[in-house]
C-alpha cells in the first residue's frame, strides 16, 4: 500500500503547480496584455534619433567593410516624423515617413478587456522609452545613397482605408536621390495580419548600384511583472529567432553577452508576448545574415540579404513580410515556415497541437468553444474507453471485496506486514488491481495539461464565451460555480468506488474532491469544464459497471 501513496502525491503536486500558474495568470492578466488605446490613432510621439549602429552591417563586398555605416544628418531626424495612417478591417496602424517602417498598430478585433470594447490591443509603439517598431530597408555599397530606415519617404496621401468590397490595399511610399529611386509598396489583405513589403529599386544613374535588402525589429525590453509563484510560462515576452530548422526563444541578457550572428535561409526574427507576436520575415529564397544585439534596454533583431547589382537604367525588386497581430495558427503557418511555433505549448506540444486541431474542427461545426470542449472530452473518453472500462471493472470487483478486506484488517490488526500480505494474496486470487482507482486520473493527466496549455496559449480561445456567466473560457469562473459542480461530481464518483484499505490513502482520496475544487478555482473555466464533463461521464460509466457487477453472482461478475 505504501507504494500507492507516492503517485498520489505526484498527482497532487502537479495540480498544485498548475494552480499556482493559473493563479498568476489571473493576477497578472492586465500586466501581460498590451497597452489599451481608444478612439482614433494618434500620431506617434517623436522618438529619439536611432543610433547609427542600428543599421545592419553590409555583407563583405568589394568597396565596403562589414559594419561600415552611413552617418545620419541631424537635420534629417530633427522634426517629429509624420505618419501615414492605414485602416483595414483588422488594423489601424501608422507607417512613419521617416524610414517607412511600421511604428503603431491597433488590433481592431481584440479588446484588452472583454467588458470594454473601446480599448483595443496595441502592438508596436514609437513612444520614447517603449519603442517597438518593424522596418524594411536597403543598404548600399561604396557610400552610395541608400533608402534605409532613417531616410525620409514621401506619400501622396496621409491616410489609406480598405473599403467595403475590396480585398487588398496597396500603400506606396517613395524615396529618391541622385538618380536613384525606391518605391516601398505595402500590401494589406482583408482579414490578414501579414503585411507584404516590396521594395522596387530603379537606377537612373550612369553607374551600377550595389544594394542589399534588410528587415529590422527594434524593441525596448520591458520585463513583465513577476511574483514568487510565476514559473515563466504564459507571460513570456521577448525576442525569438527561427533559422529555417529550429525555433529559439532568446533571453535578452544572453543576447547582450553573446550577440546573435548566423546565416540562414527561410528564417525570420520576431518578438512575442502573451497571445501576440510581431515578426519580420525576409525573402525565403535567399540566404540572409541574422544579427541580434542589445543596447541598454533595447534589443535589435535584423536580417540582411546578399548584395545585388542594379545596372544603369535597370530595376530590382526585393520582397519581405511583416506579421503584426494575434498568434492565429493558420495565418502564422501561411506567412512563414515555423512561425506557428510562437504558439508555445511547452513539452506537451505532442498532445496540445492535435487537441487544438480537434477543438478547432469541432468549433467550426458547433460555433461555440465551450461545446467544442465538451465534445472533445467525449471523444477522448471514447478513445480511452477500453482502459477506463477495465479500470472500472477492477474497482467494481474490489468494491465487492470490501467485507473480506475488512475481515482481514480486523484479523491482522497488530500485524501490518501480515495484513498487507493477506490483502495482496486476496487481490491476486480475485484478479483485482488496488491501484485501479488512480489509473483513470493518471491516464487523463496528459490531456489535462494539454487542455491547460491550449486554453492559456491559444488566442483563438481568448475571451471566448460559453453559456450564461461563463464569458471567457481562458480565465477563471468569476463566481466559482463550475469548480463547485466539478467537486460535487468527483464526490459522487468517489462514492461509487471502494474505500482504500490503507488509512493514509483513504484520507487522501476523501480529501481529493475538496482539494481539486480549491485547485480548480484558479484554473481557466474551459479547463474546469473539461474536467467536469469528464467526471460526470466517468461517474455514469462507473455507476453502470457497478450495477452490472452487483447483479452478477460470484466470479461471473469478474468476467
Amino acid at each position: 500500500m505504501e507504494r500507492l501513496r507516492f503517485p498520489l502525491w505526484i498527482m497532487f503536486g502537479a495540480m498544485l503547480l498548475f494552480s499556482w500558474q493559473a493563479w498568476n495568470q489571473d493576477q497578472l492578466r492586465r500586466d501581460a496584455e498590451p497597452a489599451p488605446v481608444s478612439g482614433d490613432l494618434p500620431a506617434p510621439s517623436s522618438p529619439a534619433a536611432p543610433a547609427e549602429t542600428d543599421l545592419p552591417a553590409l555583407p563583405s563586398v568589394s568597396g565596403a567593410e562589414p559594419g561600415e555605416d552611413q552617418a545620419e544628418s541631424p537635420a534629417r531626424l530633427s522634426a517629429a516624423p509624420p505618419v501615414v495612417r492605414v485602416v483595414t478591417d483588422v488594423f489601424d496602424l501608422s507607417i512613419s515617413k521617416v524610414g517607412g517602417g511600421l511604428v503603431e498598430a491597433i488590433l481592431l478585433d481584440y479588446p484588452v478587456d472583454k467588458d470594454d470594447d473601446a480599448a483595443k490591443v496595441r502592438l508596436l509603439s514609437a513612444t520614447p522609452g517603449a519603442e517597438y517598431t518593424l522596418s524594411a530597408g536597403l543598404r548600399a555599397v561604396d557610400d552610395a545613397p541608400e533608402a534605409n530606415h532613417h531616410q525620409r519617404f514621401a506619400s501622396e496621401l496621409g491616410e489609406y482605408r480598405l473599403l467595403e468590397g475590396e480585398d487588398d490595399l496597396v500603400v506606396p511610399l517613395t524615396w529618391s536621390e541622385g538618380g536613384l529611386s525606391v518605391t516601398k509598396l505595402y500590401t494589406f489583405r482583408r482579414g490578414s495580419y501579414a503585411v507584404e513589403v516590396e521594395q522596387v529599386v530603379r537606377n537612373g544613374g550612369s553607374e551600377a548600384y550595389g544594394v542589399a535588402p534588410y528587415v529590422l525589429l527594434r524593441r525596448v525590453h520591458l520585463p513583465e511583472k513577476r511574483s514568487m509563484f510565476n514559473v515563466d510560462t504564459y507571460s513570456i515576452t521577448g525576442p525569438v529567432y527561427y533559422d529555417g530548422d529550429s525555433y529559439d526563444r532568446m533571453d535578452v541578457d544572453d543576447i547582450e553577452d553573446e550577440p546573435l550572428s548566423e546565416t540562414a535561409t527561410a528564417g525570420w526574427v520576431g518578438s512575442i508576448q502573451h497571445h501576440f507576436v510581431a515578426a519580420a520575415v525576409p525573402d525565403g529564397e535567399q540566404p540572409y545574415r541574422y544579427d541580434g544585439t542589445v543596447s541598454g534596454r533595447t534589443y535589435r533583431l535584423s536580417a540582411i540579404g546578399p548584395v545585388q547589382t542594379v545596372p544603369p537604367g535597370g530595376e530590382e525588386r526585393f520582397f519581405a513580410q511583416l506579421f503584426v497581430g494575434p498568434k492565429l495558427q493558420s495565418q502564422l503557418s501561411e506567412t512563414a515556415p515555423g512561425l506557428e511555433l510562437t504558439v508555445d505549448y511547452g513539452i506537451f506540444t505532442v498532445f496540445a497541437q492535435p487537441l487544438f486541431w480537434l477543438l478547432k474542427t469541432l468549433f467550426a461545426g458547433v460555433g461555440n468553444w465551450g461545446w467544442a470542449i465538451v465534445l472533445a472530452t467525449l471523444i477522448i473518453k471514447a478513445v480511452l474507453f477500453p482502459l477506463t472500462e477495465a479500470s472500472g471493472k477492477s474497482m467494481a470487483r474490489m468494491r465487492k471485496l470490501q467485507p473480506r478486506l475488512k475481515s482481514i484488517q480486523e484479523r491482522f490488526k497488530d500485524d501490518p506486514q501480515g495484513r498487507n500480505r493477506a490483502m495482496m494474496d486476496l487481490y491476486k486470487t480475485e484478479k483485482v488491481n488496488p491501484a485501479a482507482g488512480c489509473l483513470p486520473i493518471f491516464i487523463q493527466l496528459p490531456f489535462f495539461i494539454a487542455f491547460y496549455w491550449v486554453l492559456v496559449e491559444s488566442v483563438e480561445i481568448r475571451q471566448a464565451p460559453f453559456l450564461l456567466w461563463i464569458n471567457d473560457l481562458s480565465s477563471r469562473d468569476p463566481i466559482f460555480v463550475l469548480p463547485a459542480l466539478m467537486g460535487a461530481a468527483m464526490f459522487w464518483q468517489q462514492k461509487l468506488n471502494p474505500k482504500p484499505p490503507d488509512p493514509m490513502q483513504a484520507r487522501i482520496m476523501t480529501a481529493m474532491p475538496v482539494m481539486f475544487t480549491v485547485f480548480f478555482m484558479f484554473f481557466p473555466s474551459g479547463l474546469v469544464l473539461y474536467w467536469l464533463t469528464n467526471s460526470i461521464f466517468s461517474t455514469l460509466q462507473q455507476w453502470r459497471i457497478n450495477r452490472r457487477t452487483d447483479k452478477a453472482p460470484g466470479k461471473r461478475a469478474a468476467r
